[in-house]
């Protein structure tokens, strides 16, 4: 499976996706008009991995400064797909937020406190 590169945009987090070594990353904004269209195929691409994967170490880090509701639903399934792939792997999700944001403080604990397989990081970072 081929890597995704996708660099951010004013309304798109970058993505970096790197199958071989199960590494993945959304970083930035994500406000996509169409939200379907810009995480249909990466969505596609991820869950065939985690369904491949078996006995790997998966990371998955989140580093978002801004989400609409459409992408929280997006990251709700795929810290519900992470989970699910932790009880035949060894699952981190990393939840990055920047000093003084409470509010994707809170989002990332949200987020983390379903997580049964897998392991959970919140991590506050310097604001850039």
């Amino acid at each position: 499976m081929n890597n995704i590169s996708i660099k951010a945009t004013e309304r798109t987090p970058g993505v970096e996706f790197d199958f071989a070594n199960s590494t993945f990353s959304l970083t930035g904004e994500s406000y996509p008009e169409d939200v379907a269209d810009f995480y249909g195929p990466i969505l596609k691409d991820f869950n065939e991995h985690l369904n491949g994967a078996n006995g790997k170490a998966i990371q998955f880090t989140f580093d978002l400064i801004y989400f609409n509701s459409s992408t929280a639903k997006v990251i709700m399934g795929l810290f519900e797909a992470l989970d699910e792939a932790g009880e035949n792997n060894t699952v981190t999700a990393t939840w990055k937020y920047e000093e003084d944001d409470d509010n994707m403080e809170e989002m990332g604990e949200e987020f983390g406190e379903d997580l049964v397989h897998a392991k959970f990081e919140l991590i506050e970072v310097e604001q850039s």
